[in-house]
């Protein structure tokens, strides 16, 4: 009768796979919060590429149209 635990499926060990799924989920969504607060986890915001920082020149005036133009095909291609 007290053996057998009919019907009490995985019984303790439910628990504990419960829990550490709980725990789990948790921690990851306290770590996700961390990380959207406050960057990246090394801190380091990404690199800008070549056409990020022909971008910027264009934007700036510091080239024109034309110039911009054949640089990003220089770069694409």
């Amino acid at each position: 009768m007290w053996g057998h635990m009919e019907g009490y499926g995985w019984g303790c060990g439910g628990m504990g796979v419960g829990m550490l799924l709980f725990w789990g989920i948790l921690i990851a969504a306290f770590a996700l919060l961390v990380r959207n607060c406050f960057g990246t986890c090394s801190g380091h915001a990404r690199k800008k590429t070549a056409l990020d920082l022909l971008k910027e020149r264009y934007a700036r005036g510091e080239i024109g149209r034309d110039e911009f133009e054949q640089k990003k095909r220089d770069l694409e291609g």
